[in-house]
């Protein structure tokens, strides 16, 4: 096993180890909390505090799931999975995002119901004391889990830390509607129930969109698009760095290819395609499946003019985001060059059809072949 290898199983390993202690953490402040307010809920007849309970309880079930799905996703690769189980984690979020709505319906239907049928509170010292101890307890580690995702790049633990402070409002809510009853003797629980029963749905809606659009896959994101290409582009040979690719396998297991351009002949091509590929994995932890060279013959001053001038052409247009892999073939007469469309071209089809008239109306000579680029990475 090389030295890179060992040091990305081991920083895995320890990614694999601070969510499960994080979710410990989470689960036990939550279950502790969620028990003690469901027997002051119940005694005071507080639906709201009983409604926060609930939404405790809910809040133990999510870093639960999400342990089992961090020990199945941890699981060494083998030849049916040659590329691990990383994506359970993203069934786990799923499996999380369809059991919060439900509690909060739930939820939502019992404040309803007293809202309709409304039951008087009663409020004891010892009721009170632990809805603010359970604002402490929403604070003190939510701000831990959060930290934790700031720290380690985790963005379950960011999404938790920022559930935690939620939580927190709620349950500081729950304590001003108590203060509120005491001190004017109106009952604003049934309301804030409700209010809390929304929240928890709203979060339980969130959380699918956001883990459906990574297991759909996602653009490649802009500060990595660059962290990537500025790795690559650091080597002398290389002289740009196109149609960057990734495949997700996990949230910190990427897979991509990339094309390159340079002026190399093919025999010197391998070497430093694979320090490019090594530096890469070991400095940006993404496994390069494949770096494709383009042949940028730009030693010609006739060609490099004709680069120019066509370069000029095809940015002319509006939904054009990127030209590159520009090549002229003087034997065959024929020009070649990738170009990258916007998706919010009405037309893409007539823009390349546009561009090729106008470039042939110019090098009447040669013939234009084009490939067309998806629009997924900068």
């Amino acid at each position: 096993m090389s030295k890179e290898t060992r040091k990305n199983t081991k920083d895995e390993n320890n990614r694999h180890q601070v969510i499960v202690r994080t979710s410990v953490i989470g689960i036990l402040a939550n279950v502790l909390l969620a028990g003690f307010e469901a027997a002051v809920g119940m005694l005071s007849r507080s639906i709201a505090i009983t409604l926060d309970a609930v939404n405790n309880l809910s809040d133990a079930l999510s870093p639960t799931i999400t342990i089992v799905g961090t020990k199945l996703a941890g699981k060494q690769p083998d030849k049916r999975h040659p590329m691990g189980c990383g994506r359970i984690e993203y069934l786990t979020a799923t499996i999380i995002a369809f059991i919060v709505p439900y509690a909060g319906v739930t939820a939502f239907k019992e404040s309803v119901a007293a809202i309709i049928r409304p039951a008087k509170p009663d409020y004891t010292a010892v009721a009170l004391g632990i809805v603010a101890a359970g604002v402490l307890v929403k604070v003190v580690p939510g701000r831990f889990v959060k930290a934790t995702g700031e720290t380690r790049a985790f963005r379950f633990a960011d999404r938790l830390g920022h559930d935690a402070a939620m939580d927190a409002v709620i349950s500081a809510s729950t304590l001003a509607a108590a203060g509120i009853y005491l001190i004017f003797r109106i009952s604003l629980e049934a309301w804030l129930g409700a209010i809390v029963a929304i929240v928890i749905i709203k979060s339980g809606v969130d959380m699918p969109r956001e883990t459906l659009s990574e297991i759909f896959g996602e653009r490649v994101q802009r500060e990595k698009d660059r962290e990537l290409k500025a790795a690559i582009t650091s080597f002398p040979e290389v002289e740009g760095a196109y149609d960057l690719i990734l495949h997700n396998y996990g949230p910190d297991f990427l897979i991509g290819s990339v094309h390159a351009a340079d002026t190399m002949t093919a025999g010197d091509i391998d070497e430093p395609t694979r320090r490019i590929m090594h530096k890469v994995h070991a400095e940006n932890g993404v496994m390069l499946e494949g770096v494709g060279i383009y042949s940028a013959n730009t030693r010609n001053p006739k060609v490099v003019a004709m680069r120019d001038a066509v370069m000029a052409i095809v940015e002319d247009h509006d939904h054009i985001l990127q030209t590159h892999g520009f090549y002229v073939d003087e034997a065959s007469k024929r020009m070649s060059l990738d170009v990258v469309i916007d998706f919010a071209a009405p037309d893409a089809e007539a823009i390349l059809n546009d561009i090729r008239s106008r470039i042939e109306a110019v090098y009447p000579d040669y013939a234009v072949q084009f490939t067309r680029d998806f629009d997924i990475s900068d």
